[in-house]
Formats: C-alpha cells, sequence, structure tokens
C-alpha cells in the first residue's frame, strides 16, 4: 500500500539520485527541467503555483519510493511527472496505485470530473500502467492523448 504526501525539500536529494541520464530526466519531467537536477530547480518546481508535487511512501515502511504531480495548468487537470524511482518495485501494480491515488485527489472537486494526460509514445511502461487502469488514448505528434479522460479509473 502507498501514500502520496506533499514533495518538499527534505526529498530532493532522493528524486535527484534516482535521474540518471538526461534520457531518464526528460521521460520523467519532459522539458521542465534540465540535467543533472538540482537543488536550484526543484526549489522553483515546489514554489509552482499550477503544480502540486508528491512522494510517494509505502506505507508500511514510510519509505518514499517514488514521485508524482497533479498539474493545473492553463486550467487543464492532468496527472504529471510519474516516476516510480525504486526499480526493483516495478512490475508490481505500484505505478497503478500512485495513478488511483491521482484520480481520487483530482476528483475530489466534483465540478469537474476529466482530466488530461500526455505521454510520449514510446514510453510503453507509462502507457500499459494508465491503460490498466482505464484509460484511452489517441496518437498525437508522438504523444499519446487523453483528452476529457472522465473518472473511471
Amino acid at each position: 500500500m502507498i501514500e502520496l504526501k506533499p514533495f518538499t525539500e527534505e526529498d530532493f536529494e532522493t528524486l535527484i539520485s534516482w535521474v540518471n541520464s538526461k534520457e531518464e530526466l526528460y521521460q520523467f519531467a519532459g522539458s521542465i527541467f534540465d540535467y543533472p537536477l538540482t537543488d536550484d530547480q526543484l526549489k522553483n518546481y515546489i514554489q509552482m503555483e499550477d503544480k502540486k508535487p508528491f512522494k510517494v511512501v509505502l506505507s508500511s515502511t514510510n519509505e518514499s519510493i517514488g514521485h508524482c504531480e497533479l498539474n493545473f495548468e492553463n486550467g487543464n487537470r492532468r496527472i504529471s511527472r510519474v516516476l516510480l524511482g525504486r526499480k526493483d518495485l516495478r512490475g508490481m501494480n505500484i505505478g497503478g496505485q500512485i495513478i488511483r491515488n491521482l484520480v481520487e485527489l483530482m476528483f475530489e472537486n466534483p465540478e469537474k470530473q476529466e482530466v488530461d494526460l500526455n505521454i510520449f509514445d514510446w514510453n510503453k511502461a507509462a502507457i500499459n500502467c494508465y491503460q490498466k487502469v482505464g484509460f484511452n488514448f489517441s496518437d498525437t505528434m508522438g504523444l499519446k492523448t487523453c483528452n476529457n479522460c472522465s473518472n473511471s479509473a
């Protein structure tokens, strides 16, 4: 079981340790950060009003094992920057748990029951994770896009 807790300066070192290449950083975060990831970049990130970052914590041990974000940019609601940093835990449906928890948080506000997602079409693991949770995608310029995904996940 996992919990989502606020991502703070105390979590920077752990997130930085999970990103070992420019390619990994781009797959995880797109163009929001430059490699190598630094404390200064993360300080700016946690101050952005349109982003709500979380650390993913194992409930049983309180160990940080991942990162994720709710993004409210341009009036859209988007799940962004999902990373399961503990590679030994991949393939155990933890990604699905992260997505379900984010969807639950996203839909606490009953005004809007839709969420957008963009995933690089070559990120097969992420696409499979989202599809297992119930999202459907269309191809758009190298991205898998889920516009107006309803609260079916």
